[in-house]
């Protein structure tokens, strides 16, 4: 055994590691996450702004935010610069869309339309959503109240006067009994279905007979166009049984086999109806 001579033991020191371990990390980096997914959420707004807006909106909105004239807050007499027209006057309203009452750009936009222009087009943007929604409520009243056969007798389009709703004829399903404007079944159904749809509304209506190019020996004098518009005629009555105000009905009319349905003058599709829901324009 080693040891010192002297029977003395020899002293040891330890020298002890202070292992310190890593300190918290506070929440920083929580802000910095906020502070991006805010910046996110504020692009993806700012991508769906500049996709659901107009030109003239974005110009509006950019106007207000930097006015392309200066404009004071209140009204004042000077002449300076900055002694323009108030945000809040009436009657003399900035040219760039700003004023208490104006709401759409003035005729200085970069589109070069006017304030009337631009309301007339707004108007018709919301006359034709209207006549899609009717559009669509046709189409679901007859595929829930029709079977399918009959429904195909239903065509409905837009047209530059307005909605169009043609009762179509077929072979071996007539709308009137031949040469005569006497209705079928099948068009008191169809007409009953349409009909109440079609009182809800306050557009003025147009009515028109069509035939195909047969003619037939009945009468002496009575032709496709007298047939035509006695076939109008006729739905009118039915019409306005089914609730549809009278005064709704502006024309009436007969076109006989000169405005086909089909290619082939002589088919049985060119024998309809067609009611138009007319617009202002119409």
């Amino acid at each position: 055994m080693s040891g010192r001579s002297d029977g003395i033991a020899p002293i040891v020191i330890r020298k002890k590691k202070n292992i310190i371990a890593a300190g918290h990390h506070g929440g920083a980096w929580k802000v910095a996450y906020a502070d991006f997914a805010t910046a996110m959420m504020a692009f993806f707004l700012l991508m769906w702004l500049l996709n659901a807006t107009t030109e003239s909106q974005r110009k509006g909105l950019a106007d207000y935010f930097n006015p392309s004239i200066p404009i004071s807050r209140m009204s004042g007499g000077g002449s300076g610069a900055l002694n323009g027209s108030s945000l809040m006057s009436e009657d003399t309203l900035a040219n760039d869309g700003a004023g208490q009452s104006r709401r759409l750009p003035n005729s200085g936009n970069k589109n070069g339309k006017s304030d009337r222009e631009i309301a007339e087009e707004i108007a018709k943007d919301l006359r034709e959503k209207e006549l899609r929604e009717i559009e669509n409520a046709i189409n679901a009243q007859t595929q829930g109240a029709l079977s399918p056969e009959i429904a195909r007798h239903i065509q409905t389009r837009m047209t530059p006067d307005g909605l169009m709703i043609e009762l179509v004829d077929a072979e071996g399903q007539p709308l009137f009994k031949a040469g005569s404007p006497d209705p079928s079944e099948m068009l008191l159904d169809l007409l009953e279905v349409i009909g109440p749809v079609l009182a809800t509304v306050t557009n003025e209506l147009a009515i028109v007979g069509h035939t195909d190019a047969h003619t037939f020996s009945a009468a002496k004098g009575y032709s496709n166009w007298e047939l035509s518009s006695d076939r109008a005629l006729a739905a009118r009555r039915l019409l306005i049984r089914s609730g549809i105000a009278k005064e709704q009905i502006v024309e009436v009319a007969g076109k006989a086999d000169t405005d086909p349905f089909s290619e082939d003058i002589y088919a049985s599709q060119n024998r309809r109806i067609a009611i138009t829901l007319l617009t202002p324009e119409g």
